[in-house]
């Protein structure tokens, strides 16, 4: 079994969308082996994509990421990393094969309903972030 992080942005939260993308997850066959809603702190964000700091959008991401509730879990399932970026789609909703989830929820490239870990060492440190009790 593998683990990933995922997070329902504050778009899809706002748009009353978490809960449909909660059942797709679970319809997907995985686990949520964790999971909160909660407010970014600025400090929080900033920390959580301290990777992308430099980068043109990095300002735009930390303020739309703390602009709402969002819902964190950790997600459980065999080959759980790419399941679940496969269920995301492509970063850019339009570019997204037609049943996937930024493709239903989301509306841009910045505002994309989901976020998803990219590699296994990545989502260790996600989750470790997040849930350190599952670390």
């Amino acid at each position: 079994m593998e683990r990933t992080l995922a997070i329902i942005k504050p778009d899809a939260v706002r748009a009353k969308n978490a809960g449909k993308i909660i059942d797709r997850i679970e319809a997907e066959g995985f686990s949520i082996v964790g999971m909160k809603k909660i407010n970014l702190a600025t400090k929080q964000a900033e920390e959580f994509y301290a990777v992308h700091k430099g980068k043109p959008f990095y300002a735009e991401l930390v303020e739309f990421m703390t602009s709402g509730p969002v819902v964190i879990m950790a997600l459980e399932k065999s080959n759980a990393i790419q399941a679940w970026r496969d269920l995301m789609g492509s970063t850019d909703p339009v570019k997204s094969a037609p049943n996937c989830l930024r493709r239903l929820y989301g509306t841009s490239v910045g505002q994309n309903a989901t976020h998803g870990s990219d590699a296994v060492q990545t989502a260790a440190v996600e989750i470790k972030f997040f849930f350190p009790e599952l670390a």
